[in-house]
């Protein structure tokens, strides 16, 4: 078995679309931000779309794409419905896994709404109710991976047998508590045919509500390139956690024994909503076909950001995107879609 790197060819990105019964606030905010990136992502590769209702969803996007100037192909978008509970595609989509002779697997972990938090019943039934409508080639196996609890922004992985995760997420208590920190790695590394598991033991950014998802914290860029969050204000309540993080990054090593390229993404301004301070990351950042969009804020550091990664990304168009309205509930750009290879996904 490989787990791919995402930075690897792409059939598609998936978005969940969100309705007036997901737990959004400000939903008009957040349908023009999807709407936005549905556009982005399809500049560089095809889109799916799961939809409680996709005439719904349908008239959301024409609308949304009018009051933003925004050119929209709704006939190049495909459309499959299911019933939903919230939009995570990250965390309730299929992971992708390559078979030694070319095989495509299909994973459907359990998704237990970030350790039982919030109700999870029919976003854990998603993956199977598209592979049903035919979502995605025949070639490609659907696998059941119950009772193992995993979300997909829990872990990252380099295409090379390295993955990385930290302890608080997959050794909670509400995942996988009937198994030791040694039983979960074992069962990672059979599942992805991986040779080694990078644990992070900190790294937490206030009002993450996954136990600390890798998503948010440190990101594969390549097989030996790491970006991650970064923290330089000794005032800011997350300053201890990040540079803990960043002091264990620096030992970590490639599979040759040589220091990982380190990028550090600095921390974005405090985003607040009521006074809750919410989780941006620029490393939230979503890797296309050609592209890199970066999850911005609106601040001067959107472009700082945007200029580290583009010196990762050299090949790659990186750009920024205002999700700002995505951390309302307590999320990213990268935590609301979910990228599939190349050859998945049914044109």
């Amino acid at each position: 078995m490989r787990l791919p790197a995402e930075w690897e060819p792409q059939s598609g990105i998936q978005l969940t679309w969100p309705h007036k019964d997901t737990d959004w606030y400000q939903l008009d905010r957040v349908l023009a931000c999807y709407t936005e990136i549905a556009c982005r992502i399809m500049r560089f590769e095809p889109l799916v779309i799961v939809a409680r209702d996709a005439d719904e969803c349908k008239a959301d996007l024409r609308r949304c794409a009018s009051a933003a100037g925004l050119t929209l192909d709704l006939d190049a978008i495909h459309f499959y419905e299911a019933p939903l509970n919230d939009t995570w595609a990250r965390d309730h989509g299929g992971i992708a896994v390559h078979g030694d002779a070319g095989e495509k697997y299909l994973y459907d972990f359990v998704f237990n709404g970030w350790g039982l938090k919030f109700g999870a019943d029919k976003d854990n039934r998603i993956t199977q109710e598209i592979f049903y409508q035919h979502a995605f080639n025949d070639d490609v196996m659907g696998v059941d991976m119950r009772p193992f609890v995993l979300e997909g922004g829990s872990i990252d992985c380099d295409g090379c047998g390295t993955l990385m995760a930290t302890k608080q997420c997959l050794c909670s208590v509400n995942r996988n508590d009937y198994l030791s920190q040694e039983e979960i790695e074992g069962e990672l590394k059979q599942a992805f045919g991986l040779k080694r598991v990078l644990w992070l033991d900190h790294g937490s950014i206030i009002g993450d509500d996954t136990d600390s998802h890798v998503d948010i914290l440190a990101r594969f860029c390549s097989p030996d390139t790491i970006a991650y969050t970064s923290c330089t204000d000794l005032d800011d309540d997350n300053f201890d956690e990040l540079r803990a993080m960043e002091k264990q990054l620096k030992t970590f090593r490639t599979v040759d024994g040589k220091p990982y390229n380190l990028v550090p993404l600095p921390l974005p301004d405090p985003v607040f909503l009521d006074d809750y301070r919410l989780p941006a990351s620029y490393a939230n950042f979503l890797i296309l076909n050609g592209g890199v969009l970066v999850p911005g804020t609106g601040s001067a550091k959107d472009a700082e950001a945007v200029e580290k990664l583009k010196a990762v990304f050299p090949d790659r168009e990186v750009t920024a995107i205002d999700c700002t309205a995505l951390l309302s509930g307590h999320g990213g750009l990268h935590c609301v879609t979910m990228n599939y290879p190349e050859g998945w996904i049914r044109q």
